[in-house]
């Protein structure tokens, strides 16, 4: 309360069906911060080898996949080194998975903090989705180091082309697609828990339809309009087309994933603003 008796800030509940408090978010960033800090930290706190698994743990899951996929079910990498290849896709996928499977569980996880005291609930989310991207650059760095070893040793299959300015709005794309899903599911598993099984199931199935293992030029003709249904798949074909000289680039279906992802942060805001304010009678 200032001097006039006017108060510094006022809590009042929500009546509009499309307000969904952003301004609040801004309000409380100092908040956000600490939120981000928290999440990045925690992580690995009481671990032997700490910030490194974040360097192993892309390269671990691309050598597994080149021995598999590559050696032993002969799968095409477009003439691309395999672990380049598999690390290519990987990337961005990681980073996807991990902010849709966190950001899910955000009441869940966080009911003893919302049942205590109030703040933007939508603030917990966004922080997953920035403090995982401090995690997506050091794998990006992961993956860059391969890419110059083979770039610079003279392997004349990796042409990186002009689409590898896109990677910011690559990383918007993953980010707020991993975001509109996670709200959602997080609204939805407040009320029916074993959502989150399914959601489990669904991201490992989804990566076998992302390009992330075939690519999508290996894609019979036929079945092509269904994988590119897939928002993800733009996304990754397009990285993979900046970097690699592979894959494929189609301007169109990659706006079709950035409409997507507008949609789809607009029905999660709108089914988290409907859940937050009632989630602690059904939690």
């Amino acid at each position: 309360m200032d001097l006039n008796g006017n108060w510094d800030v006022v809590i009042q509940p929500r009546t509009k069906s499309f307000d969904f408090g952003l301004k609040n978010v801004w309000r409380y960033k100092d908040l956000l911060f600490l939120f981000i800090r928290r999440d990045f930290i925690a992580l690995y706190k009481q671990t032997i080898l700490g910030p490194i698994w974040f360097f192993l743990q892309p390269v671990i899951s691309a050598l597994v996949f080149t021995v598999i996929f590559g050696y032993f079910a002969k799968l095409d990498t477009e003439d691309v080194p395999p672990i380049l290849f598999y690390l290519g896709g990987l990337t961005l996928w990681n980073y996807f998975a991990e902010c849709l499977s966190k950001t899910s569980e955000t009441f869940i996880q966080n009911q003893n903090i919302f049942g205590k005291v109030y703040f933007p609930r939508l603030i917990v989310p966004i922080s997953i989705i920035l403090s995982t991207m401090l995690k997506l650059a050091i794998q990006f760095f992961v993956f860059l180091l391969f890419w110059c070893y083979y770039y610079f040793s003279g392997n004349k299959n990796i042409n990186p082309q002009l689409t590898i300015l896109l990677f910011p709005v690559l990383v918007l794309i993953m980010a707020g697609l991993s975001l509109g899903f996670g709200i959602i599911f997080s609204s939805l598993t407040t009320k029916y828990r074993d959502i989150k099984f399914l959601l489990q199931f669904a991201i490992q199935l989804m990566m076998y339809l992302s390009s992330v293992v075939i690519p999508l030029s290996q894609i019979p003709e036929k079945y092509k309009f269904l994988i590119k249904l897939n928002p993800v798949v733009a996304v990754i074909e397009t990285f993979k087309h900046g970097f690699l000289g592979s894959g494929i680039f189609d301007f169109y279906n990659l706006v079709y994933s950035f409409l997507f992802m507008i949609i789809t942060i607009f029905i999660g805001l709108f089914l988290f603003s409907k859940v937050e304010k009632s989630f602690m009678d059904t939690v």
